[in-house]
């Protein structure tokens, strides 16, 4: 097969499997990985709760912004998203004219058992995590949508398999463009 040109953004809410899969793809698609929430990590030196924590939703999707404008102008990229990335116009914008978008979709069910344990998940520290996630999902699926230009259902799915099927989605997409 010929090699995939152009960067891949994946898109969608916590425990999709953005950074396993975008792990995964980067290394099936040899193209460099990252991650906008390690990325703001590695920038501040804390963890992505402490910033919310510390300074709130709003600075912290600031400073998203910031790493995913500098991000999406690199060349050969995976890019694995925060789940919220997409509440903001310009990341949208940026993230479609600059690659392909890929939304990782899961069911409330599976996403819940992938996050139920991770501590470092602000949005999820809430007395009924399924009705967070499921208004997070009914507020941010039409967005997903919208700059999607694959959709992946993730639900139940082994990573290898998984990424077997998208890059022959992706050859096929490039294909036709």
């Amino acid at each position: 097969m010929e090699k995939l040109a152009g960067n891949f953004f994946l898109v969608g809410l916590m425990g999709a499997g953005k950074t396993t899969v975008g792990r995964a793809l980067a290394r099936k698609t040899d193209k460099t990985f990252y991650d906008s929430d390690q990325e703001i990590e590695a920038r501040t030196g804390v963890r992505v709760a402490t910033i919310f924590d510390i300074e709130g939703e709003t600075r912290f999707r600031e400073r998203e912004a910031s790493v995913i404008a500098d991000l999406v102008q690199l060349d050969n990229i995976v890019l694995a998203t925060g789940g919220g990335a997409v509440l903001n116009a310009q990341n949208r914008s940026l993230l479609s004219q600059r690659g392909t978008v890929i939304y990782l979709r899961a069911n409330i069910d599976d996403l819940l058992a992938r996050t139920q344990l991770d501590r470092n998940r602000p949005l999820l520290r809430t007395a009924d995590p399924r009705a967070k996630l499921t208004s997070l999902f009914s507020e941010r699926d039409p967005l997903y949508r919208q700059i999607a230009d694959l959709i992946v259902d993730t639900t139940q799915q082994n990573v290898n398999t998984l990424v077997g099927q998208l890059e022959e989605q992706l050859h096929a997409l490039c294909r036709k463009h």
